[in-house]
């Protein structure tokens, strides 16, 4: 279930005001660029800001997202027809192909439990082609992002069609590697105020490792080969979450080997070979 500041039609439309210009969302136009990505799919694609610019750029976009007032906000914008919008999830998606998926912001750690984190990892692993990648970004837990968040003042802004709203920022509960805080909005207009709760999961460089050999261990175990590889990460201080950005790679599928006519395969080795 999405947080209300996504998912309520109230809240959804004054997303955009309060998550600043965006700037750094030009990191992942420079990923695209570098893995010359042609199909890129925006997993949490919220208000459609990213898949926008990439659509924009020329490039192939799928946009999914369980929250659809925020798909309602992002269909409303400029270039909106270019893009693909999709009502669910990860776990959800057809067999896209893409070469690159992309998890921006606060995305990759609204999983809060190993169960969500792995079965998103695998719907995302099903959209890729071989040899496609994912890049997600999280914030590092040493920093304690909490901190500066209790101290944070109310924000207010003039929303076009909306009127002035007050934004509330409060830490509610720190119970490590959980992060809960709540968001408190007051529509100055007509004196309405409604809340939205959220909660993250700050996972460290050596947890994320772990779950994905755990994913692969599981996919080995199954006989359909590793899902998804990291093969570099960066930290990104520019970027919202002001954390590390990962790069994964899904593997390609292997080329089955042919066996000449004298060459037999040895009873214990039947179905137990791996296919990527």
């Amino acid at each position: 279930m999405p947080d209300a500041i996504f998912a309520h039609p109230r809240l959804a439309p004054v997303y955009d005001a309060f998550d600043g210009d965006r700037d750094d969302l030009d990191a992942y136009l420079a990923i695209a660029d570098e893995l010359d990505a042609r199909v890129v799919l925006d997993v949490g694609c919220g208000t459609g800001n990213l898949a926008l610019l990439l659509a924009r750029h020329g490039r192939t976009v799928v946009g999914v997202d369980p929250a659809e007032a925020s798909l309602d906000v992002a269909r409303a914008k400029d270039g909106a027809d270019r893009v693909r919008w999709i009502h669910g999830d990860a776990t959800t998606l057809p067999p896209l192909r893409a070469d690159l998926a992309v998890m921006t912001g606060n995305v990759a750690q609204v999983f809060v439990t190993d169960d969500d984190w792995e079965r998103t990892l695998r719907g995302v692993h099903g959209a890729l082609r071989p040899g496609g990648h994912l890049v997600f970004e999280t914030r590092r837990p040493e920093r304690r992002a909490w901190e500066e968040w209790a101290d944070t003042a109310p924000v207010l802004r003039d929303v076009p069609g909306v009127g002035p709203v007050e934004q509330r920022l409060q830490v509610t509960a720190v119970d490590l590697p959980l992060v809960s805080f709540r968001h408190t909005y007051r529509f100055l207009r007509d004196g309405t105020v409604l809340t939205s709760d959220s909660t993250l999961r700050f996972r460290d460089r050596d947890e994320i490792e772990a779950s994905l050999n755990a994913t692969r261990s599981v996919e080995r175990h199954g006989c359909l080969g590793a899902l998804l590889t990291p093969v570099a990460f960066h930290s990104m201080p520019s970027t919202p979450v002001g954390g590390t950005v990962w790069v994964l790679q899904r593997h390609r599928a292997r080329r089955p080997r042919r066996r000449g006519a004298s060459e037999v395969e040895s009873p214990s080795a039947r179905g137990s070979r791996a296919v990527g």
